[in-house]
Order: structure tokens, then C-alpha cells, then sequence
């Protein structure tokens, strides 16, 4: 038996997944395919476009969320850093798997203020609120700051254009074998150019449709 598969986690992650994928957003759907490519690819426009999202989830998928849980569980993380919090369905299955591992600091940041609200509530409703620091407001500086000396896994989920940024926010704080999980990373063929390249300090490769997951190097 694990954090993740048992009350009030289990049932509660149930739940949020049916309201996620029952979420609509008109002001998304307002957008033209032109556009919404345009924001995505955006450094300068993240904030109007995610903020058009606050009713969105945007969660990680149920097989995402369990190789998370794996993958921190299995690396026996103590540490973990998150960018984009959202909801806070893969927040709870990074801090599952802390409490698991006998303990540890989850640093998670959203610029949206309803979603943190939100995040915490469910943090709270899950056990794990105690594992977790929810830093509000702009990634580029809320994680530029006040880490742990070291990290043992990163998770990129958040305003795609950024996850070059924010990898190299965390970069110098990433052990040898420390795990980054992007999603969605194809979405950003800057971040995959750079991961990817020889002499990186990184082994990396696309683990399923839509996770490049990488290694840091020694």
C-alpha cells in the first residue's frame, strides 16, 4: 500500500481528474489556432495566456502522474522542484511519493492566484499540504531564489517557452542523476535542442507521447 493508492489520496485524485477533464474555458476557445501557437511559443506573453487558462487544469495525464510517483519514489527524492502548479494533481503525486519516501521539501510555483488557492485546498484534502511550499507569482523569479542546496528531481509543466529559463534557474542546484521531467516538451524545440545535444550534461529521451524525461550528468 502507497500514499497514492489510499484514502483520502486515491479517491480524492479520482475526483479531481473527472472535474479536469470536465473543465471548459471560453476565453480559450475564443482563440484561433494562429494564435494560441503564438502564445504558446511566447517568452513575452505567457502571463495574458495562462491567465486566459485559469479555468483550464492543464493537468499532467494518469500515467504521467504515476511515473512521477515513480520516479521520485525509485530515485529515493528528498528534494523536488516544480514549475506550474496549476490545480495541483501532479504536486500531489510528487509529495505522495515524498511522504513515502520517509519525507522531504516539494517548492512548486503558479503565477494564478485562484489556482493556488485551489492547489492548496487539495494539498490540504490530500494529507500532503505539510510536504509542499507554494511560491505565487512569476516563476522566473519566485524559483530564482531560496532553493535547497541540492534537487533531486524537476518537473517542467508549466508556460512552455520557459522551460529553458527555468531549467537553468535550477540547473547548478541538480545533483548527478537528478531527474527532469518536462511535459508537453515538445511544445518547446529549444528546451529539446538543448537537453538533447551532446555535451549537454544531461542523457535524455521521450518517454511515451508526450514526457522527454533526462538525467543530469556527473
Amino acid at each position: 500500500m502507497t500514499t497514492l493508492t489510499t484514502t483520502p489520496l486515491a479517491p480524492l485524485l479520482d475526483r479531481l481528474f473527472e472535474e479536469a477533464a470536465a473543465a471548459t474555458s471560453p476565453a480559450v476557445a475564443e482563440l484561433s489556432a494562429e494564435e494560441r501557437s503564438r502564445f504558446i511559443r511566447s517568452k513575452t506573453e505567457y502571463l495574458d495566456f495562462y491567465g486566459r487558462l485559469k479555468d483550464l487544469w492543464l493537468p499532467v495525464s494518469r500515467e504521467t502522474g504515476t511515473l512521477l510517483y515513480m520516479l521520485a519514489r525509485s530515485s529515493g527524492a528528498r528534494t523536488i522542484v516544480e514549475f506550474g502548479t496549476s490545480f495541483g494533481i501532479s504536486t500531489l503525486h510528487l509529495a505522495a511519493a515524498l511522504r513515502d519516501n520517509g519525507g522531504g521539501r516539494l517548492i512548486t510555483g503558479e503565477f494564478e492566484p485562484s489556482k493556488v488557492a485551489r492547489a492548496r485546498s487539495n494539498l490540504t484534502a490530500g494529507g500532503l499540504i505539510d510536504m509542499v511550499e507554494i511560491r505565487e507569482g512569476d516563476a522566473l523569479q519566485t524559483l530564482s531564489v531560496d532553493l535547497p542546496e541540492t534537487v533531486d528531481l524537476l518537473l517542467l509543466d508549466g508556460a512552455k517557452a520557459l522551460y529553458p529559463e527555468v531549467l537553468t534557474l535550477v540547473e547548478s542546484r541538480l545533483r548527478p542523476g537528478a531527474l527532469v521531467v518536462a511535459d508537453n516538451a515538445d511544445l518547446c524545440p529549444e528546451y529539446l535542442s538543448r537537453v538533447r545535444s551532446t555535451g549537454s550534461g544531461y542523457m535524455s529521451t521521450p518517454f511515451g507521447e508526450d514526457v522527454e524525461l533526462s538525467m543530469r550528468l556527473g
